[in-house]
């Protein structure tokens, strides 16, 4: 084939804004990494990377590998206590390094540990020999990507190893990529990138870290790694090509992308994500919306959330809020002298966080129209017809402050049935006796799980995420309690769990007719 296969020069890959999307490939075999790399080129990834931790002695298929290879390619030879699989000496390691670049068709970037290069002569001098510095010899396009990697958390000494990458002549990329502790971890990633001394790499692993691996494209990274699939990903925490390019939209994303996202802990179930950014396509609305785990506690939240805010190239414009953050928003919201609407104040949870052009807060709730409308459009009677009938809430956090209050208004007789009596007490206590639609009282009282059996209710919401992914084969209503055969066919169970989309109360209800 006289044509080169690459879809651009290797001296294309240095121009500012174009963000590479690079599938990381571990070499078993030529015709292994040659099958994976087409398949990432037919994906639309932009590069790959070659992972020969576990392939350097076959240095004619090294060669063969770097000349046939469908796109441009990355080296690298991971050592093992910096979380790759080689275990061998400098000199098979230089030699392996020296293999891939003998063809005509050279790689685009030799990536080598920090660490190894500072301490190895043998490995320095080697490496040196085989990529573009000014003190290069000989012609190469080869330039040399200086990594470092923390599994366990940020480096403490994090700017003084960016220091010796900026002063090393032979180092045309830094990388740095650690653990993230928190969503906080993605700005100082993005910072990174955004000082721009050299071309940057900068990632944070883990679930916490998406973020900087989805917007390095918004702040022009030099380039972020993801996965064929999820088996043969090598990193924590790396998204699947078809992930980054269906799921978040990368070709859409530039510097002006907007971000919002779905808080919650756990969230990494949450189908939010393929919701939105597939309303953001259907729209071509400039926006990426990405899952957002923060711990339970209000600090988590309000620091996380405020450094977000603060974060002004974030372009942060709000987010989806679910279990067990919808009371801390509406806290974080009131003391940021935020706006409230006043049904979400009634409520005393908000599930909807709102980022205006001019920074200011917006907290709402979407909850308490949803399930009455579902309700209703089930047992096909308008809002007002709910009076009179009864409503078992399972449950007593965020969503079911919600449809107690909802169906309360609406004149429904609500019993709360919750693990803990206490709080399903504390929570009837609050909404019963309040203004109905009709100009009544409400009535909502408290009763323990076990009683659920002779609740006779017409309608059943479940707000706990007892039966949610991964844990499918769970119900919030004991077997000995299920007893749906004294409903019938008039019955309404709602599940607010949606991952699985039918969860074990649905099937079970839809067994019992």
């Amino acid at each position: 084939m006289d044509a080169c296969p690459w879809v651009f020069s290797c001296a294309s890959l240095h121009c500012r804004g174009m963000t590479k999307l690079t599938v990381a490939i571990f070499v078993h075999s030529l015709e292994q990494a040659l099958s994976a790399a087409a398949q990432a080129a037919e994906r639309g990834a932009d590069l790959v990377e070659f992972r020969i931790d576990d392939f350097t002695s076959d240095h004619a298929a090294l060669t063969q590998l770097i000349e046939q290879s469908p796109l441009p390619s990355i080296v690298t030879c991971r050592v093992s206590w910096e979380g790759g699989n080689y275990r061998g000496n400098d000199a098979t390691r230089v030699a392996a390094y020296t293999a891939a670049c003998a063809g005509t068709r050279k790689p685009a970037y030799l990536d080598v540990e920090l660490v190894a290069y500072q301490k190895s002569h043998e490995l320095r001098a080697g490496i040196d020999a085989l990529v573009d510095h000014p003190a290069q010899l000989t012609t190469t396009d080869t330039g040399l990507i200086l990594s470092n990697h923390d599994f366990d958390g940020r480096p403490l000494d994090l700017f003084q190893r960016i220091e010796v990458m900026l002063a090393s002549n032979a180092c045309r990329v830094m990388k740095i990529a650690w653990r993230a502790r928190s969503l906080r971890d993605n700005l100082e990633a993005f910072g990174l990138v955004n000082q721009r001394h050299k071309p940057t790499i900068a990632m944070c692993m883990g679930d916490e870290g998406l973020a900087s691996r989805v917007l390095s494209k918004k702040f022009n990274a030099l380039l972020t790694f993801v996965a064929l699939n999820p088996e043969s990903a090598t990193a924590p925490g790396q998204p699947t090509v078809e992930a980054m390019k269906k799921l978040y939209r990368w070709d859409a994303i530039n510097a002006e992308t907007r971000v919002y996202g779905v808080i919650g802990w756990p969230v990494g179930h949450s189908m939010s994500p393929a919701f939105h950014n597939a309303g953001f396509d259907a729209t071509e609305f400039n926006g990426v919306y990405l899952p957002m785990p923060i711990p339970p506690e209000y600090e988590h939240f309000k620091a996380t959330v405020l450094s977000w805010l603060s974060f002004e190239d974030l372009h942060f414009r709000g987010a989806s809020v679910t279990i067990p953050h919808k009371q801390n928003l509406l806290r974080f919201v009131k003391e940021r002298e935020g706006t409230i609407e006043p049904l979400a104040e009634k409520i005393g949870a908000a599930n909807t966080l709102t980022v205006n052009d001019d920074g200011s807060l917006h907290a709402s709730n979407t909850d308490y129209a949803a399930a009455l409308d579902s309700v209703c459009d089930a047992l096909s009677v308008p809002r007002q017809e709910l009076a009179g009938k009864r409503v078992a809430v399972l449950g007593a956090g965020g969503a079911a402050r919600a449809i107690v209050a909802a169906f309360a208004h609406y004149g429904a007789t609500v019993v709360i049935y919750n693990r803990t009596f206490d709080k399903a007490e504390a929570l009837a206590k609050e909404f019963n006796n309040s203004p109905t639609e009709q100009g009544g009282k409400a009535k909502v009282v408290a009763a323990r799980v076990e009683k659920l059996c002779d609740s006779c209710c017409q309608v059943y919401i479940n707000c706990t995420s007892v039966g949610m992914h991964p844990k499918v084969d769970e119900s919030p209503v004991p077997a000995e309690s299920a007893n749906w055969e004294t409903g019938g066919p008039g019955t309404v169970v709602f599940d607010t769990v949606y991952n699985p989309m039918e969860t074990k109360l649905l099937r079970e209800a839809k067994a019992a007719g």
